[in-house]
């Protein structure tokens, strides 16, 4: 997979600071109150945002990528809640497809998690993102690295009935706000993506403590796949 033009997103400073000192010629542009910065990235052209929280935001900043910068692939980056029992915190998801836990037309006959009269409502990652991530993440020492389905909603979860919820309803492997309007739109397009997650809590009673104290851990692992992910793309040109 030839790396192209690479758009990397993450949704708070924490989860780009490290790109952004990293990157070489650098060249900022402003979209609907987002900043991109483009340049090289391990060598690789990529283009950087923050695109603030929750999934319309995502969603805007992913279609800037592909429509002004001609991003090839898109990766998402930063963390998450955990809802596997495997997880602990830092430790690591890829996804293999996402969905939207908080869309409810129930009443209308819809599961929970169905985008009423579309097609799909689960959006499968691109396999050759997923293969580069395995190996990204099989450097990382220390660290544990699940492949599993991406849950997003416009909700910070912190909860142990909704944890297990999302468990038993979607087998949600972690659970954060932006991943699935990569997907979304990803898919529409025709894009390939991949959303990369190091847990910052247990989307449990004492989530918004451990958000608060281990989302930079958290943030920096996640980071550090992606630019593994980076460096096998760099080498295979």
């Amino acid at each position: 997979m030839a790396s192209g033009m690479i758009g990397i997103i993450g949704a708070m400073d924490s989860e780009i600071s490290r790109f952004l000192d990293e990157m070489e010629q650098v060249e900022t542009q402003e979209f609907f109150g987002i900043v991109y910065y483009r340049g090289k990235l391990c060598n690789v052209p990529a283009v950087v945002c923050k695109s603030g929280v929750g999934k319309v935001n995502a969603a805007v900043c992913t279609q800037v990528l592909i429509d002004r910068y001609q991003a090839e692939s898109v990766i998402f980056t930063g963390v998450a809640g955990a809802l596997h029992p495997e997880l602990e915190i830092g430790d690591l998801v890829i996804s293999t497809e996402c969905q939207q836990h908080d869309i409810d037309a129930s009443p209308l006959g819809f599961p929970q998690g169905t985008i009423p009269f579309q097609e799909a409502s689960v959006f499968p990652a691109d396999a050759c993102l997923i293969e580069r991530a395995k190996k990204a993440g099989g450097q990382i020492e220390g660290v544990k690295v699940l492949l599993g389905k991406v849950l997003s909603g416009d909700q910070f979860i912190s909860d142990v009935r909704k944890v297990k919820e999302l468990r038993e309803k979607f087998n949600g492997t972690c659970v954060e706000m932006e991943g699935a309007a990569v997907a979304h739109v990803c898919h529409l397009i025709g894009v390939p993506y991949v959303v990369i997650r190091s847990m910052s809590d247990r989307a449990d009673h004492s989530a918004q403590v451990n958000f608060m104290e281990f989302t930079e851990l958290a943030a920096e692992r996640s980071c550090a796949m992606v630019r593994n992910m980076l460096l096998q793309m760099a080498e295979a040109e």
